[in-house]
């Protein structure tokens, strides 16, 4: 290892690693003419920190379809993802109306964003968090939220009428963790001796058991899909921030749908919009493959959710992998902005309602998340060839644009 430059001395550093950190001690006021007049206080937290993200031009699908697209950059938030907001809002909710408690599990059934989010947010709150993921979802995402101290169940992928589909097994999960407390508390109230509370559970071919808190005060099933707390994070949050950021000035709004919260709170809250990718085709019973044969993870909604139904729509689209992969590469090259499959598919859905209106519009969408949990599938070569997705396009020709 090479010395490291102190002032005044070399010092040698062998067999460890050392960081050299620099502080400031502040005497002197800043120029405060370089500051905006508006006073910006610290963020309360984590959850304060949640929402208020940028909108930002997406520069190259502007110039090359003649409208202004607006990405609004969700993946700034601190869990990574639009679905902080979903999060907090139904936990929030949960503890107000007393469903949930701090100590208590929130558990889940998630292809990796939700589950991040609320492992991220669940803390918190004094609360845990257990994830029910399948098990042909991106890897690093099962990673990410085990390294934030939740407890995760892989399953394999099946139809939602099925009873172990991924979501329906969340729902045991939390119905389990509130007889295990029931018995918890029954226990102490006869002897005061306090139960080892656990869930058994087999994933991967082997047993696993959830190890519950100490005076764990239940579970909670989130249900993101039929929760409208998640549509009311977008109408109360999402849908007013980029009506602020425009001034009110849009034509249209385009979302890719997965549990339907985010179109369904944005387009309720803006009265405007055009295309969410949900056609008839895609609905349960219909559809011959799995969900999960396809690569956009987390979208691609196959029935109808009590947060879709809250939409007001005008039109959708049907967008497909190779779209999603072009259109990521796309942007990388000519935008710099590195997203994962679903906000990819979203400006595939920008370029279509762009080309289906014409030039002169404003349309917003969003990027849900970057390309950093999507790094094993979306965003692997390897992967991508072995399944016919091996991107192939100069500029923006897979939507026909020349």
């Amino acid at each position: 290892m090479a010395p490291v430059t102190t002032t005044g001395a070399i010092v040698a550093a062998a067999a460890i690693s050392i960081a050299v950190l620099s502080y400031l001690f502040s005497s002197k006021k800043p120029n405060l003419a370089l500051l905006k007049k508006k006073k910006k206080k610290p963020r309360n937290g984590l959850i304060d920190a949640i929402g208020n993200t940028p909108l930002i031009r997406i520069n190259s699908l502007s110039d090359a379809t003649g409208c202004e697209i607006l990405g609004k950059c969700e993946f700034l938030n601190p869990g990574g993802s639009v679905k902080d907001r979903v999060a907090i809002k139904i936990i929030e909710e949960a503890l107000e109306s007393g469903k949930l408690a701090q100590g208590g599990v929130v558990t889940e059934g998630s292809a990796g964003s939700t589950a991040i989010s609320l492992a991220t947010v669940a803390p918190a709150y004094g609360c845990k968090c257990h994830v029910v993921i399948p098990d042909d979802a991106a890897i690093e995402k099962s990673q990410i939220i085990e390294s934030l101290g939740a407890t995760v169940e892989r399953v394999r992928p099946v139809s939602i009428t099925h009873r172990d589909h991924f979501v329906n097994i969340a729902r045991r999960r939390a119905l389990e963790a509130n007889e295990a407390a029931s018995k918890h508390r029954k226990a102490d109230q006869m002897n005061g001796k306090s139960l080892e509370q656990t869930i058994d559970y087999t994933t991967g071919g082997e047993k696993q058991s959830l190890a519950l808190p100490h005076n764990c005060k239940g579970g909670f099933f989130a249900d993101q899909f039929e929760n409208l707390a998640n549509f009311r994070a977008h109408y109360e949050g999402t849908g007013p921030e980029i009506w602020d950021q425009t001034g009110g000035s849009l034509d249209a709004f385009v979302a890719a749908a997965g549990t339907g919260g985010t179109v369904a709170g944005v387009s309720r809250f803006l009265q405007v919009t055009r295309g969410v990718m949900y056609t008839r085709e895609e609905a349960e019973g219909q559809r011959l493959k799995n969900p999960f044969d396809t690569i956009t993870e987390g979208i691609g909604i196959n029935r109808l959710t009590q947060n879709f139904m809250m939409a007001k729509l005008d039109g959708a689209f049907r967008g497909t992998d190779l779209e999603a992969v072009e259109m990521s590469r796309f942007l990388l090259k000519n935008d710099g902005l590195f997203l994962g499959s679903s906000s990819a598919m979203n400006c595939v859905g920008a370029v279509r309602v762009a080309q289906s209106i014409g030039p002169g519009h404003t349309i917003v969408t969003i990027l849900c998340d970057s390309g950093m949990r999507h790094l094993s599938k979306f965003c692997n070569a390897e992967y991508l060839s072995q399944h016919g997705l091996t991107p192939k396009a100069i500029g923006l020709e897979f939507l026909g644009i020349r």
